[in-house]
């Protein structure tokens, strides 16, 4: 027996909407719904052009906050033009911070931090 398929990944964050309008305003996620779970969590759900998959943002009140180690996860997300989105993203006031660098396999990669110390991975891929 093996799962169906992937439904969502969820990110526990300490400002819920700060996030939110991150996704929203870097990488062009939509809210899909927002509700709040049986255990008093605010919890957003961003969806992703062209995929099932959501992104569940959570905010948990009276918890600790949220310290995300380094390197400890990203999102990685394709891109048609990395050059190009870069450059629309550091219209907006989002720099790259790391690459971009080409890879092995011929793709093009580059990061940038979300709020909550969150790493996301831009990735244009071998043509």
């Amino acid at each position: 027996m093996a799962v169906k398929k992937l439904l969502h990944t969820r990110l526990r964050v300490n400002d819920l909407e700060r996030t939110v309008k991150f996704y929203e305003t870097a990488l062009g996620l939509t809210v899909s719904r927002r509700h709040t779970s049986p255990r008093g969590a605010q919890l957003v759900f961003l969806q992703t052009p062209n995929s099932e998959e959501e992104i569940e943002i959570c905010q948990m009140p009276n918890s600790p906050s949220v310290q995300v180690q380094p390197d400890l996860m990203h999102l990685a997300f394709e891109v048609d033009d990395l050059a190009a989105f870069a450059a629309e993203l550091e219209h907006k006031g989002i720099a790259l911070s790391d690459g971009p660098t080409q890879t092995g396999s011929g793709s093009v990669i580059a990061f940038i931090d979300a709020p909550e110390g969150y790493e996301v991975e831009l990735i244009q891929r071998a043509r």
